[in-house]
């Protein structure tokens, strides 16, 4: 069953538009790791979440975890390199954040993972995203939010308390550069409050999960 969503009281628009990204915020996190927040970078961004839950093919997983299988906390899909992403906003989000960081990254984003998460039930553990190239290169993910706030968790790799939380949702942009996949971890963590939906959009480089 999915929580109601609550609508931005800042952003009661369908029409949907990417603002300027010149408004990115950097922030350094040591050992070569960063990250560039942009809040409420699309416009239309709960339009956008209802098209979203309503069209993309979501898809339940189950992973085997400390000898048994287990539902994965939160609903998938990914677009691979050359598949048609569900919105032509999102094509355009990606065209803009391969124009803007053309010359620090060096090549295009070019997949497109989506998460649903339902209410404060679904997660994601600590965990940098090291499947591929990230293992051992700097790379970028771009994360754009839609749907209500939840947290985005940061630490420095090999455990202890968040140092960092992002509440993002509502059209919000951040990008995590440099190491920040090798030398940081990640999470979204459960919420016992009250929390609606939210559905996150991350972009990646060819070889990066």
């Amino acid at each position: 069953m999915t929580a109601p969503l609550q609508g931005s009281l800042f952003d009661q628009t369908d029409e949907l538009l990417l603002g300027p990204l010149d408004g990115l915020r950097r922030t350094g996190l040591g050992s070569g790791a960063w990250l560039d927040l942009l809040p409420g970078w699309l416009r239309g961004a709960d339009a956008l979440f209802g098209e979203l839950a309503g069209s993309v093919p979501w898809r339940a997983e189950r992973r085997r975890m400390y000898e048994r299988e287990v539902d994965v906390p939160r609903l998938l899909s990914f677009y691979g390199e050359g598949d048609p992403l569900p919105h032509p906003v999102l094509d355009e989000a990606r065209a803009a954040l391969d124009a803007h960081y053309a010359d620090e990254l060096g090549e295009p984003f070019v997949t497109a993972g989506l998460c649903f998460y339902r209410d404060g039930r679904d997660s994601v553990a600590w965990h940098g995203d090291r499947t591929g190239r990230s293992a051992t290169q700097d790379t970028m993910v771009a994360i754009l939010s839609v749907g209500d706030p939840r947290d985005l968790a940061l630490r420095p790799r090999g455990g202890g308390a968040a140092s960092m939380r992002l509440p993002l949702g509502h059209g919000d942009l951040v990008v995590m550069g440099g190491s920040c996949q090798r030398t940081w971890e990640h999470a979204i963590p459960k919420s016992t409050r009250a929390v609606g939906p939210r559905i996150s959009i991350q972009f990646r480089t060819r070889g990066v999960r």
